[in-house]
C-alpha cells in the first residue's frame, strides 16, 4: 500500500468515526467525572449499568439493526425498504423497552431513587443505536453525525449541571443521559424528514418468522457473545461485589474509545461489504480485508501508549492502593484486541453465518469464564482481566481461520471464466 492510500485511508476512517469519536470522549469524561465525584460503590453501580446498556445494543444490533442494514441496503425498491424500517424499527422499540424495565427492575435493589431514569437511560441508548444504524444504511452519515454532536453538546451540559448541582450525582447522570439519548433520536427523526411509524401487526411477525432460521443463529451467538464479552464483568459483580468492580471497571474505561470505534466501524462498513459481496466482488472485499486491520492495530498502539503515559495523571485518588498499571495493561489487551476481528466478524455476520460465530463465541466464553472463576477464587479480582484478554485472542484466531479460505475461495470462484 503506497503512502497516498495509505493517507485516503486514513481520511476516510477518521471521517466514518466521527460521530462515534464525540460520543466516546463524552462517555469517557463522564466516567471520569463519576469516579471523582462518588463513591467507589456509585461508580460500580454506574459502570455496570453502561455494561447492560452495551449488552442492550448488541441485541439491538443482531435482532433489529443488522437485519434493516441489510435489508434496506440490498434492497432496491423504496417501499420495501420504508416496510423493513417500519417492521425492525417496531421490534426494535419494543426489545429497548423491555432492556429498560430489567435494568430499572435490578437498580430498585440498589438505589433508593433514580431506577426508572436509569432504566430508561438504556432504553432510549439502545433505541438510538438502532435508529443511527438504519441511517447509516440510508447513506445518511452526515445526518447521524450532526445528531452525535447535538448528543455530545447536550450530554456535556448535563454533566457540567450535575457536577454544578453536587447533590445526588449519580440519580442525575442517569436522567441527563436520558435527555440526551432523547434529543438524539429527535434529530435524527426530526432532520431525516422519517415519521414516527409504529407496528405491531401480523405482516411484522411473519417477516420475523422468515428470518428466524437465521435470527436464531444471531440470538444465540450474541448471547454468547456477551458471555465471552461482558461474562468477566458479571462474575466479577456478583462474586466481589460492585466495589470490587470499580478499579477494572476504571481500566476499562480508558480503553472504552478503541471497542466503540470498532463497533462503529462495523457498523459503517456492512453497508459497504453487503454490496460488494451481493455484487460478487470478493476481490474488492479482500482488498477491504487486507489493508484495514494493520491501520486498525496501528490505532490501537498509538491509543494505549497515550493512555499509558497519562495513568498517572487520571488515576483516581481512591484507587492508589490498586495496581493500576497492571490493571490497564491487562484492559488496554481486553479493549484493543476487537479491532483485529472486526472485519471477519462483518464478513461472517453479511454472510449471515451465525452459526460459527455462535460456536466460536461458545468456546471463547467457555474458557474465558473458567479462567475467570478460577481467578476470582484464588488471586486478587484484577486478575479477572485475564480471562477476558483470553477470550478474545480465541475469538481473533478463530475468525480470521474461519473467514480467510472463505474470503480465497470465494476470489477464486469470481474469478474463474
Amino acid at each position: 500500500m503506497n503512502i497516498q492510500a495509505l493517507w485516503r485511508l486514513i481520511l476516510r476512517l477518521t471521517v466514518m468515526v466521527g460521530g462515534e469519536a464525540m460520543q466516546s470522549a463524552f462517555h469517557l469524561a463522564l466516567n471520569l467525572v463519576l469516579l471523582h465525584s462518588v463513591s467507589a460503590r456509585d461508580y460500580g453501580i454506574f459502570a455496570l449499568v453502561m455494561v447492560a446498556g452495551g449488552i442492550g445494543l448488541t441485541y439491538i444490533r443482531a435482532l433489529t439493526a443488522l437485519p434493516a442494514s441489510i435489508c434496506i441496503a440490498g434492497s432496491r425498491n423504496i417501499s420495501a425498504a420504508s416496510a423493513y424500517e417500519v417492521s425492525f424499527g417496531s421490534a426494535a422499540t419494543l426489545l429497548s423497552a423491555l432492556l429498560g424495565l430489567i435494568v430499572a427492575g435490578v437498580l430498585e435493589g440498589w438505589l433508593e431513587e433514580g431506577a426508572v431514569s436509569g432504566g430508561a437511560f438504556v432504553a432510549l441508548w439502545a433505541l438510538r443505536a438502532h435508529i443511527r444504524m438504519v441511517f447509516f444504511a440510508r447513506h445518511r452519515q452526515m445526518l447521524v453525525s450532526a445528531s452525535d454532536l447535538l448528543f455530545t453538546l447536550s450530554g456535556a451540559a448535563g454533566t457540567a449541571w450535575v457536577v454544578w448541582d453536587g447533590t445526588h450525582i449519580l440519580q442525575h447522570a442517569f436522567l441527563m443521559m436520558t435527555t440526551a439519548n432523547a434529543l438524539g433520536i429527535a434529530a435524527m427523526l426530526a432532520f431525516g424528514h422519517r415519521p414516527v411509524r409504529f407496528s405491531t401487526g401480523a405482516y411484522v411477525w411473519r417477516r420475523y418468522k422468515r428470518l428466524w432460521h437465521d435470527l436464531r443463529w444471531s440470538l444465540l451467538s450474541v448471547t454468547i457473545t456477551n458471555l465471552q464479552g461482558q461474562g468477566m464483568a458479571l462474575l466479577v459483580a456478583a462474586i466481589a461485589g460492585p466495589a470490587a468492580y470499580a478499579p477494572i471497571a476504571a481500566a476499562l474505561l480508558n480503553f472504552v474509545p478503541l471497542r466503540i470505534i470498532s463497533t462503529a466501524f462495523a457498523n459503517m462498513m456492512h453497508p459497504e461489504m453487503t454490496t460488494l459481496m451481493a455484487q460478487r466482488q470478493f476481490e474488492k472485499v479482500g482488498r477491504l480485508l487486507r489493508h484495514w486491520p494493520p491501520l486498525l492495530a496501528a490505532l490501537g498502539i498509538l491509543y494505549g501508549v497515550a493512555v499509558l503515559i497519562a495513568l498517572p495523571f487520571i488515576r483516581p485518588e481512591s484507587l492508589e492502593d490498586t495496581n493500576f498499571l497492571k490493571i490497564s495493561l491487562m484492559a488496554w489487551a481486553v479493549g484493543s484486541l476487537p479491532m483485529l476481528y472486526v472485519m471477519p466478524r462483518v464478513w461472517l455476520e453479511i454472510a449471515q453465518d451465525y452459526r460459527s460465530i455462535a460456536i466460536l463465541s461458545a468456546i471463547a466464553a467457555t474458557l474465558g469464564m473458567v479462567m475467570v472463576l478460577v481467578l476470582l477464587l484464588t488471586v486478587p479480582s484484577s486478575w479477572a482481566l485475564l480471562g477476558g484478554a483470553l477470550s478474545e485472542v480465541i475469538v481473533l484466531i478463530g475468525s480470521w481461520a474461519i473467514v480467510r479460505p472463505r474470503q480465497r475461495a470465494a476470489e477464486r470462484q469470481a474469478a474463474a471464466p
